[in-house]
């Protein structure tokens, strides 16, 4: 029996109308479909700045020359093609849940990159978990689709959570800035608020989607309980009940808060996805009102 798809044709055909969208303007990149705030060749004019030594003549305002005998540079505004990195997730705890949030990720991946091909954009999809693990850079149309679903479909989930060593690797692997996509759950012993905090602080973008299954917010459980960590196989014993449930919601959530609060701080967005969302539901809806696409 062949395996589903991670994304059906008709879905595609809805998501040719996005863009994934980004909100900084980066210096030196051009092309694209997000207009910048920098000055450079473009259609649209911008500004007027004065003429400085080494500039090209051809900018030169000859009209306001004429008018004024001073020379003024036209700027006009340009858009950026900026690389568009997405930080998916393959750690061990991305495979609980009843739908797994690493075929979850997958899916949703595969989605934004589309959206990202239809846009002429350079997608780079980066697997991560103790380590940077294996990359895929697409670009140029629609056509590099297929490579890029083979590769998430190749990808397998393991190992534990390293966020503050993954962002200390991606700052050198990649240290031009752009725009940052990271699909996680966001658990990590040593906690991502940090980590995350580094990567904007070396001018990437953030997009945080975190994705989270119904038993992680909301566990059933009843009763003394051995838990075991799905990366570490630490055993905590505990007992659960109603209180402890609430309890455990409300530590969840002001975990979550504190992922948001990283993102809007830093002119980035944050998006929370239960993985009981479908996929068409999760890009038309919360990523859509976040502003990653439009």
């Amino acid at each position: 029996m062949n395996p589903e798809p991670l994304i059906d044709t008709a879905f595609l055909h809805k998501l040719e109308r996005l863009a994934i969208f980004w909100q900084k303007s980066f210096p030196g990149l051009v092309g694209g479909h997000n207009i910048s705030r920098f000055a450079g060749p473009g259609q649209e004019f911008l500004d007027h700045r004065h003429f400085h030594h080494g500039d090209d003549l051809r900018a030169v305002n000859w009209r306001a020359y004429l008018r004024l005998e001073k020379l003024f540079l036209k700027m006009f505004q340009v858009e950026p093609r900026l690389p568009v990195r997405l930080l998916l997730d393959c750690s061990q705890s991305m495979t609980t849940g009843e739908t797994p949030k690493f075929d979850y990720a997958r899916k949703l991946a595969a989605a934004l990159c589309y959206v990202g091909l239809v846009r002429l954009d350079t997608i780079c999809i980066q697997s991560f978990a103790q380590d940077l693990g294996e990359s895929f850079l697409c670009g140029g149309g629609r056509h590099r689709f297929v490579p890029a679903v083979n590769f998430l479909t190749s990808l397998n989930a393991g190992g534990r959570t390293d966020y503050i060593r993954i962002a200390r690797q991606f700052i050198s692997k990649f240290p031009q800035p752009g725009l940052l996509i990271v699909v996680s759950d966001f658990l990590d012993d040593a906690g991502c608020e940090k980590p995350l905090q580094f990567l904007a602080d070396f001018g990437h973008e953030l997009v945080l989607v975190h994705l989270w299954s119904t038993e992680d917010r909301e566990p059933n459980w009843d009763g003394q309980l051995d838990l075991v960590d799905a990366e570490s196989g630490e055993t905590l014993e505990i007992g659960f009940d109603d209180a402890a449930r609430d309890a455990y919601t409300a530590a969840f959530d002001e975990f979550a808060r504190g992922v948001q609060r990283v993102g809007l701080r830093n002119s980035g967005r944050y998006v929370g996805l239960p993985t009981n969302t479908t996929i068409e539901e999760a890009v038309f809806g919360p990523l859509a009102r976040a502003g990653a696409v439009q």
